[in-house]
């Protein structure tokens, strides 16, 4: 008989827990928590719960509190356009070889599908109000992109934001809703420039994205935003 799989140990069931309630914005920037709500929460003592919290301020999600607990970290605003400057570079950059290579026509038009299909899902989770799970798959949209790419560095490098981004997506989207319908929109032309091989369009429609989304503060007058010409 094939060995019964084991838990994972408490420390790691603590950490993976407690980083899920700050990743899906159960727990905003700012919130205190202890120890002993974590444990209780998970049924617990509160040795792996500290464990979990040190590595979560290694990880700059926490920050600990002597004798009190820790309180989520923000999102640093120097971070965020970092993140948001690396994530335009690496998507980019991805149309752009998905272009040039071998085979290119078949290789748009699959890649076109992969991002429809997300994009299917999205639509599903906004008609269900799942605003956490349409960060997930926001994540996942643009994922694809730089998968799709081919290059195997600069998609193990971008997975490496995907906690960033999913938390950048929560805070964006959850005061205002109604962007979500905007998102989906801009996902539809981003998956149909990649379709058509229009790798400059694809770079204009992702900034004016992201800008959008992340910098709200960048809007023309009139509401149109920046970097939008077509």
């Amino acid at each position: 008989m094939p060995p019964t799989p084991k838990d994972p140990p408490a420390a790691v069931r603590a950490y993976l827990a407690t980083k899920e309630l700050v990743l899906s914005g159960e727990l905003p920037a700012g919130h205190l928590l202890s120890e002993g709500d974590i444990a209780e929460r998970l049924g617990m003592s509160r040795t792996p719960v500290r464990e979990a919290f040190l590595r979560l301020q290694a990880e700059e999600l926490l920050q600990l509190i002597p004798k009190r607990g820790a309180v989520v970290a923000p999102v640093p605003p120097g971070e965020a356009d970092d993140v948001l400057d690396a994530r335009e570079a690496l998507e980019t950059a991805a149309v752009r070889r998905l272009v040039r290579g071998i085979g290119a026509a078949a290789s748009l038009t699959e890649a076109a599908a992969g991002l429809r299909a997300i994009l299917k899902r999205q639509h599903e989770l906004a008609d269900a109000g799942d605003l956490v799970a349409f960060a997930e798959a926001d994540e996942a949209f643009h994922r694809a992109i730089v998968a799709d790419g081919g290059n195997a560095i600069t998609t193990r490098f971008y997975a490496t934001l995907a906690d960033r981004q999913r938390r950048m997506n929560i805070h964006a989207l959850g005061p205002n809703l109604q962007h979500v319908a905007i998102v989906l929109r801009e996902h539809e032309a981003l998956a149909d420039a990649v379709a058509d091989g229009d790798a400059d369009y694809f770079a204009e429609l992702l900034r004016s994205h992201l800008d959008g989304t992340h910098r709200p503060e960048r809007m023309r007058p009139g509401g149109v935003w920046w970097g939008s010409s077509r």
